[in-house]
């Protein structure tokens, strides 16, 4: 099947179109600045490279171009695509699965976009685009949240009045699911055993960063929580935190709301503590005697130790540590200092020689007892699958 993947934000979309049956990618692209006076549109496959800068006015006028120039370079046709993948942040509760989207279902999504305000509308601006310019295609949204919703109650629940979760739904919802779900399948196949005889920690580290505790083959915890803003120290946000510091730097300080939103989110972790988001600049930096640098790095390592520590405990057992995301993928220095002194306790040995070559691969050492992997993460890809899923017997909603 030939499915386009869309990830729609507030002015930009990142696509990429799929053969499910190979899953060859055969081609992908960005639009960025939509609305501005200048927008970019770039498009690659492997018979086409194209840059070019032009106005784009509207998320409609994007997909026209965009479908114009699949056609017109004979990359797809439209009318032949089998169905359109379209990431979306945050289902709640009620979306569990990857979902057909019918009218009442785009209005029933609408009613979440309290709890993502940054992410849903522009997800679901994309979908309503495409029903319009293209009613013909089938629409799927596949959740970030989805994944995590087989969490137990336990663990996703706050110990917060009870009105707060059965009225306000604040609850632990988790995100980076798709990303997780990934990761744990690759691992089965790498492994070579069933998913659901497996237990894992995947962590996935990029400017967002976050663990993922899965017992045979199910999230039973993971390190995001209401927001994304949870967790491990990320490139721009806090992690976890204490909440009455919220209220003594609003009152101390004088913040809004959005002040301190905009603080946690956009100011704070590496970029708080060292002034740096970039993990490559950061350990050039460290490498060199930076102080704030050398802290910063040892803050983020620390509190992915806790969690892994935290996860191992929640598991019994775990068969393989997974490292993702351009931070995981690509830092041996990281994993190493992340895995140190977790070998008698804990039984991770890392094989250094493996480690350093940074492939999508093992990196312990032979008859460990836990695996350690690299594994590049692949979310368009997943999405991509689980929306031929869907197709191929497609359910009626039962939203």
């Amino acid at each position: 099947m030939t499915i386009l993947v869309l990830n729609a934000g507030s002015s930009s979309l990142k696509w990429k179109l799929y053969q499910t049956t190979t899953q060859q990618a055969l081609a992908s692209g960005l639009i960025e600045n939509i609305g501005d006076a200048q927008a970019n549109f770039n498009l690659e496959s492997p018979q086409l490279q194209q840059k070019r800068s032009l106005p784009i006015p509207t998320y409609a006028t994007a997909f026209k171009l965009l479908f114009e120039t699949l056609e017109k370079y004979e990359i797809v046709d439209i009318n032949k695509l089998s169905g359109v993948g379209h990431r979306v942040v945050h289902g709640g509760e009620q979306f569990t699965q990857p979902t057909l989207v019918n009218p009442k279902t785009l209005q029933k999504l609408k009613l979440l976009n309290a709890l993502a305000p940054l992410h849903n509308p522009a997800n679901l601006l994309g979908i309503e685009t495409i029903m319009e310019l293209a009613p013909h295609l089938s629409n799927v949204a596949v959740f970030d949240t989805a994944f995590h919703q087989s969490i137990p109650d336990y663990a996703y629940r706050y110990a917060l009045p009870e009105a707060l979760y059965q009225e306000d739904k604040i609850r632990r919802y988790g995100f980076h699911g798709t990303s997780h779900h990934y990761l744990a399948k690759q691992a089965a196949h790498l492994l070579k055993k069933e998913l659901s005889s497996l237990n894992l920690i995947t962590i996935h580290l990029g400017n967002g960063a976050s663990a993922c505790a899965i017992k045979q083959g199910q999230s039973v915890d993971t390190s995001m929580g209401f927001t994304p803003l949870e967790g491990l120290v990320m490139g721009t946000r806090s992690g976890d935190i204490d909440p009455a510091v919220v209220t003594y730097i609003m009152e101390n300080r004088n913040l809004s709301i959005q002040d301190v939103t905009k603080l946690l989110n956009k100011e704070s972790g590496l970029k708080g503590v060292c002034g740096e988001n970039d993990m490559r600049t950061i350990l050039k930096q460290a490498s060199e005697g930076e102080e704030k640098a050398q802290l910063a790095l040892n803050m983020f390592v620390y509190r992915i130790k806790k969690y892994i520590g935290a996860y191992m405990a929640v598991l019994g057992r775990v068969d393989a540590i997974v490292f993702s995301g351009g931070i995981g993928e690509h830092t041996p220095l990281l994993r190493s200092r992340v895995l140190e002194g977790m070998s008698t306790l804990f039984g991770f040995d890392v094989n250094e020689d493996l480690n350093t070559q940074n492939k999508s691969s093992f990196i312990q050492e032979t008859n460990a007892p836990v695996a350690l992997l690299v594994i590049e993460t692949n979310e368009e890809l997943q999405i991509a699958l689980e929306t031929a899923k869907k197709l191929v017997k497609p359910k009626s909603n039962i939203y």
